[in-house]
This record gives C-alpha cells, structure tokens and sequence, in this order.
C-alpha cells in the first residue's frame, strides 16, 4: 500500500485528509506534535509523534515508512497570535518545512501537497482572488506560508521536489459520519466558536470589528467545506502522480459570507439563538477575502458539492452534538 506522510494529521484538516486518503487505498501516516491536533482523530493509519524542528526525527519516520509523498498541513495558523509572536511563525513554519523539504529530498521522496492558504494575498478588498492575484501577506502567517511557497519553488528547481499547493480559505463543515470533525485548542475558528455560543459551552461570542466597509459592518470571508477541500488535495496527489509539473491553486467557492451571515445561518440550522458581543477589530485580519477557484474545477476536475453554508453548520452541529471533541 502507497504511504502518504500527512504533517498535522492529527488536526482539524489533517484528520480529514486521512480518512479520505484511506478510503482511496492510501496509508496515511501521521506526523504531528499533539500541541494543537488530538491523538484521538488519528484513525486511518499510524501515528508518529514528532515536531518538524526535530529535524533528525523527521528524517527517521522517512527512513522508517519510505513515504511516496507528503501533506503538509501542520503550522502555526492563529492570524492575531502571529501579529503578536512573529517570531513562533517563521521559526516553526518556515523552519519546520525545510526541514521536511530537505528530508523528503533526501529520502527520494518527490511528491509534495503543500497547505497554503489565502491570508498570502492579504488585504484587497472588491478583488475576487485568483492564483495571478498580487501575494501581499498583511501579517506573519500569510507571510510564513508564502515563504515557504518559495522555499518549494526553489527545491523544485535545485531538486525535482513537485509540489501542489493549495490556498484556501475558511474551512468548516466535517466529516458526514461524524468520526472526525472540527476542534481546536484553543478554538479560534468561527463556526465552532458560534456552535460553542449556541450550546453554552461559552457565555458568548465576541464579534470582531462591526465597522468594516461590508454591508453589515463585518468580515466577509469565503467558506469551503473541509470535505471537499481534502478531497481536492488527493486530486493533487494524483496529479503528481501522474508526472504533471508543480502548480498552485486556490480552493473556495466564490461566494463570500459576512460574520453576521454566518451566525444567522446558525441560528436557523440549530433553531436556537446565537448570543454574542460586539468587540474591537483584531490586528492582521483582512475586510474581504473571496476566491476564484476556476483553476480547480477546469485543471483537477474538484468540484466543491457540499461547500454551502447550510451544510457546512449543519455537518459541523452533528460532530458538534456528539460531544466526541470533548473527551
């Protein structure tokens, strides 16, 4: 069986990835720190514990599974946290991936899925983003994952390292049999944090900034659902595998949904209100951020089925309801 070493796969995306992988005759192995992840999501293959800084250690799991190609999802994400400790995300992002770049190399591993995201293109409002768009990072971690999209160009030319990147937006929504799902610690994503709200395992939710140029004061970000997303990272894996040349695309859907948008959507899956508060806008984060994914769609032939935001809460309220995050 074809291994895949997935970085992170303990994780919210990761997890997913996994059982996807599985379902298509993959073995994922997984290496992650458990400093975010749980060791509870991984289910599909093995675990291996392990930080990307520990370079020795990642040359070991390469030398011990013989990967054909890697997913590399894990990093440092929290937009606020990287305005304040900028230092954290380029040492460990930037740092950790060479280390794996490097490794891969070494091992003779050239197949790379690499986890970027659309904070690389940071603030351009009225702009439907697609891969030609300016790279203009507003803050550390969209700065940290550009980098290291050149840190892959560069290993690409030195070394036949072909990589598929992703840059994505929002993710949400989860697994449809509830064995895995969305959870973070801490939790900083939007919809957990609004079903958290909504259930009363928090008092409230804090909106962040109400006085943006949007029609209702609040961000406007674009949603894809986690399954489709990982389902699109197989398609890179495959188009790889088949001898195309290293290519980047974005994954979103087009259509961008305001912070209130999404708590309403909320309110109406669950039929319970959604209490919250009004809070200061956060440093780093962006007015608008929508995707043009056509690339996807004409070039992989991904097509985002349940990337609707019904859908997405409702997927998300059943993992939610489950309580399994909690254990």
């Amino acid at each position: 069986m074809t291994k895949i070493l997935v970085t992170g796969g303990a994780g919210f995306i990761g997890s997913h990835a996994c059982k996807v992988l599985a379902r298509e005759g993959y073995e994922p192995v997984v290496f992650d720190n458990i400093s975010t992840g749980w060791e509870e999501a991984v289910k599909f293959g093995p675990l291996e514990r392990g930080d990307l800084l520990d370079k020795a250690r990642v040359e070991e799991v390469f030398a011990k599974h013989r990967p054909e190609a890697v997913m590399h999802f894990a990093a440092l994400s929290q937009v606020g946290e990287s305005m304040q400790q900028p230092g954290w995300y380029w040492r460990s992002n930037v740092l950790g991936a060479v280390n794996l770049c490097e490794a891969a190399v070494e091992a003779g591993c050239r197949k790379f899925i690499f986890s970027s995201t659309c904070a690389t293109y940071g603030d351009q409002d009225g702009v439907v983003l697609d891969e030609t768009s300016l790279q203009m990072p507003i803050n550390a971690y969209g700065a940290s994952k550009r980098a290291i999209e050149d840190i892959l160009a560069n290993f690409d030319t030195a070394f036949g390292l072909k990589n598929v990147i992703f840059r994505y937006f929002n993710v949400a929504g989860g697994d449809e049999d509830a064995e895995v799902g969305e959870f973070h610690r801490p939790e900083t994503h939007l919809i957990p944090l609004v079903l958290d709200a909504v259930d009363g395992k928090r008092d409230k939710l804090t909106v962040y900034g109400t006085d943006y140029d949007t029609p209702d004061g609040t961000c406007i970000r674009d949603y894809v659902h986690v399954m489709d997303l990982v389902e699109a990272h197989v398609l890179g894996l495959k188009w790889l595998e088949s001898g195309k040349d290293s290519r980047a695309f974005n994954l979103g859907t087009g259509s961008g949904f305001s912070v209130r948008e999404v708590m309403d959507a909320a309110g109406q899956i669950t039929n319970r209100p959604v209490p919250y508060e009004d809070g200061a806008r956060r440093a780093g984060d962006a007015v608008r951020l929508v995707s043009g994914s056509s690339r996807a769609v004409d070039e992989l032939g991904w097509q985002p089925r349940r990337s609707t935001m019904p859908q997405m809460i409702q997927d998300a309220w059943r993992w939610h309801q489950t309580g399994n995050y909690e254990k």
